[in-house]
């Protein structure tokens, strides 16, 4: 019975703390649409693709999922732990424009898996557990409904669950990481040998806890790897598998990575013609060292980080800038939007990542603006209704919205009895930028259509309308969509485009020339995202492709 009334208490407090925060931030900004109460699945990764849809996907050993698969279609896998026959979908197409969803086939187990898109825009998904620990899956977009996951067996050489992938500058992936692999390897496959250790993620696992799993991997202006476990990082040319550079813990020591989950970006690159480009890293989150542990066994649930941490890897002598954030965070999301800013959304004030061990969901999701002075550059937005705790995810769509999904604490699909049930929603959150009074302001690209290829070290030239006023000069930026699970966008970039030249040819007509990226060590090659941002505001963008 005492048992009983503590757990009742406990989704009590929880559902006053949503009534609390929906009346205090009722004034904030940005709005919340629920899209889809039901897309079948739990959206724990998700991936934006070329023509537009999402593809997202959970688990196979779920048991079933709330869609079917199509025309009578079953999975049979004498392999899978839960359902050898299984007649429902563990992956989903999302069509971002008639708000619709369709089923997909994935034959083995994808759990906490990986991935990036390729130069040519498809996607390459890797990793998983169990029967699908080696396994690479190709999925190609189409337009004709017809596409589907296509497996790779032995596409991997070690197993890999809770890895990191990255997009090289040669077009293929890194895979780094993972449970028990202190190592890394290349897909497609390289000559032997295609495993290479890495210490620094031996020395980065804390014992029973691991705390370095899904490390945070950026691309940096001179094509090597910044990688960030626990609360460190190094640089690492990994064409020649040397520590190019080490940098020193956060202050304060805690651990930043899975399950003391936080999130990070590489904050927009600019000045891309300078010799030395400033690339700067930030991480926000994550929970105080032995939570996991505390929660695990004997269900104390710490309260998260309120920090981010903020680094200039390229200075001669870096040191992280700690910052403090409008409230604690574990599990969050951290997107890049076009104008630059970065808005944090999703997750938990108190415990860690993993099964059931998140409390408190955070529903306020906050925006960090980077070009203001410290102590300055947050601001509280409006809140979802919606709880996204562990396997929520996010990422952003060309229209300038973020979608929102996932979230699903438990060890299958559990929908009753519990603090967070299995959520299969499908949310978009539209920043301020979107909002009616800012229409005027808004850019629409008249040039060049979307689709487009553009090549390295070329000057380009787009036209635009504005019904307002411009004020310049005006920003044209290049975000990389990316793959997104367990709190870390993959392959996230965003890019701001030097202006070479600015005119206005008619009253509402006007035409910005700019430079392409010089290498793909700055921009990988592949498929973009392209906006015009006029006073902060974005348009909507056009894709094109850097080959």
């Amino acid at each position: 019975m005492a048992a009983q009334r503590k757990t009742f208490y406990a989704l009590l407090l929880t559902s006053l703390q949503l009534l609390i925060t929906c009346h205090i931030s009722f004034a904030a900004k940005g709005k919340w649409n629920l899209l889809l109460s039901n897309v079948g699945i739990s959206a724990m990764h998700m991936q934006l693709l070329r023509n537009d849809r999402v593809v997202m996907f959970d688990r196979t050993n779920f048991g079933p999922s709330n869609i079917s698969l199509p025309n009578g279609n079953c999975r049979n896998n004498p392999q899978d732990a839960v359902s050898k026959i299984d007649c429902t979908a563990h992956s989903i197409e999302y069509d971002v424009a008639p708000n619709t969803v369709r089923p997909l086939t994935v034959q083995s187990n994808t759990w906490c898996s990986s991935g990036s898109v390729r130069p040519d825009g498809v996607l390459v998904q890797t990793g998983g557990d169990r029967d699908g620990e080696l396994k690479a899956r190709i999925f190609s977009p189409c337009n004709n409904k017809r596409c589907d996951w296509v497996e790779v067996n032995n596409g991997l050489t070690k197993r890999r669950w809770y890895s990191s992938n990255h997009i090289l500058p040669d077009g293929k992936q890194i895979i780094i990481g993972g449970q028990g692999q202190f190592n890394y390897e290349f897909y497609p496959k390289t000559t032997s040998p295609n495993v290479i250790a890495l210490p620094f993620l031996a020395e980065t696992n804390d014992r029973g806890q691991y705390n370095n799993l899904y490390p945070y991997v950026f691309l940096n202006t001179d094509g090597n790897l910044f990688i960030f476990a626990n609360n460190r990082a190094i640089l690492l040319d990994y064409v020649r598998n040397t520590v190019v550079k080490t940098y020193p813990a956060i202050p304060g020591g805690d651990p930043r990575s899975y399950p003391s989950t936080g999130s990070a970006v590489l904050l927009p690159l600019k000045n891309l013609e300078a010799v030395n480009i400033d690339a700067e890293v930030l991480v926000c989150g994550g929970a105080p060292k032995g939570s996991y542990i505390l929660a695990l066994r004997r269900k104390t649930f710490v309260k998260a980080l309120d920090t981010c941490a903020r680094i200039k890897i390229n200075d001669e002598n870096p040191q992280w800038t700690v910052e403090k954030m409008p409230r604690a965070r574990v599990m969050g999301d951290m997107t890049l939007l076009p104008n630059g800013d970065v808005l944090i959304v999703n997750g938990g004030s108190s415990g860690s990542a993993a099964w059931e061990l998140g409390r408190e969901p955070v529903f306020a999701p906050d925006l960090y603006h980077p070009e203001n002075p410290v102590n300055s550059r947050f601001e509280s937005l409006n809140p979802s209704t919606i709880p996204r705790m562990y396997h929520s995810t996010a990422v952003l769509l060309r229209d300038g919205r973020v979608l929102v999904g996932g979230s699903n604490p438990h060890a299958f699909y559990n929908f009753t009895g519990v603090f967070f049930p299995t959520e299969l929603s499908l949310e978009a959150f539209s920043p301020v930028y979107l909002e009616p009074e800012f229409a005027k302001l808004l850019p629409k690209i008249v040039s060049p259509k979307s689709q487009t290829t553009m090549t390295y070290k070329k000057t380009m030239k787009l036209k635009f309308k504005v019904v307002g006023e411009v004020k310049g000069p005006v920003k044209v930026t290049m975000v990389f969509p990316s793959f997104t699970t367990h709190s870390f966008s993959m392959n996230q970039r965003l890019l701001v485009l030097d202006n070479v030249k600015f005119k206005r040819s008619k009253a509402t007509n006007y035409e910005v020339q700019v430079r392409t990226p010089r290498s793909a060590n700055i921009a990988p090659p592949g498929y973009y995202m392209m906006f015009v941002v006029n006073q902060n505001i974005p348009s909507e963008g056009i894709w094109v492709r850097l080959r």
